[in-house]
């Protein structure tokens, strides 16, 4: 079923899902959307699966024109929404007529917005996922970011009679700072003392050598003890390694499987979908959790997550 026709691709648009796993130890990363709870509160705003692919809209927008009547949902940083040329409001079902355009502009707060369509995206599933991996050429539509011309495909699914809203309290504020909790560890002992404690006490800044492979942080160097290189072993995303200039870099969702730098900490998995709506220039700070407590953290979050179905306000 043809959706839409990209007239305007946006910065950077691909399509993603919850991610790739099971082949790591092939050396395929995860990918997968960047703030998994603005990918799955979009989908549950059209009533899709929470694993149902989406657009993945980093900094600027794209414009589409529908080619049947759909829903749709625009959650995750703060963008503005147009259907033909009128305002609409984000992180609500918002209904499109064939032959209407659908516009996103320049996120104005954060980093990347969801937009997901009812019944989902139609693209290939490769090894189990729908996500885009641009660098392996993985998913996605041809394993690229969108392109003028292309087409959405989607599936034969029925429009809802109801639509809902996303209640506010539920609705992640973005900031041009924050703090994202950490594990210490791996390989803390490879660092001095004044190298965790500077690590833990000063702000980093998110360069504009940052992707979705990872960030790379400029700030107060971090304190090797001797070498600043290990045997290569495994990455996950949320891993921080510190190579030896001193500057951290974060692992994000399209990172490599294994790396030779060690590692300082590792983000929570909860405060990874407020790293991925970090842009450039947007200040970071980490403070220690001790791991239980990452843990009760943990639990809560995949919580809210499979309860946002019943959170939703009916609005018609």
């Amino acid at each position: 079923m043809n959706l839409f026709h990209v007239l305007r691709p946006g910065f950077f648009t691909t399509v993603q899902d919850l991610g790739r796993y099971g082949y790591l130890k092939y050396g395929v990363p995860i990918s997968g959307a960047m703030d998994t709870f603005s990918m799955v509160a979009a989908n549950i705003l059209v009533a899709n699966n929470p694993n149902d692919a989406c657009l993945e809209i980093t900094l600027i927008g794209p414009e589409l024109q529908a080619l049947a009547d759909t829903q749709i949902a625009v959650t995750g940083g703060v963008v503005s929404v147009k259907i033909d040329g009128k305002d609409a409001p984000m992180w609500q079902t918002l209904t499109v007529r064939k032959g209407e355009k659908v516009s996103l502009g320049k996120v104005e707060k954060g980093c990347r917005s969801y937009l997901a369509v009812r019944g989902g995206i139609n693209v290939p599933s490769v090894l189990g996922s729908k996500s885009t991996h641009t660098r392996g050429k993985l998913g996605g539509i041809e394993g690229r970011q969108l392109k003028a011309g292309d087409v959405i495909y989607g599936f034969d699914a029925s429009l809802l009679e109801d639509c809902y809203k996303m209640p506010e309290n539920l609705i992640p504020q973005f900031f041009d700072e924050f703090t994202v909790h950490v594990v210490l560890g791996p390989q803390l002992d490879m660092f001095t003392d004044k190298g965790v404690e500077t690590f833990l006490s000063s702000q980093y800044k998110v360069t504009i050598e940052s992707d979705r492979m990872g960030y790379r942080l400029d700030g107060p160097t971090i304190e090797h003890k001797d070498k600043a290189e290990i045997v290569s072993d495994a990455l996950l995303p949320g891993a921080i390694q510190v190579p030896r200039n001193g500057k951290p870099i974060v692992i994000m969702r399209d990172a490599q499987t294994t790396g030779g730098y060690p590692k300082i900490a590792v983000v929570i998995t909860s405060d990874l979908d407020l790293l991925g709506q970090a842009k450039p220039n947007t200040i970071v700070r980490f403070s220690e959790i001790a791991l239980e407590d990452a843990h009760k953290r943990l639990l809560e979050y995949r919580k809210k997550l499979s309860n946002l179905a019943q959170k939703l306000v009916r609005i018609s």
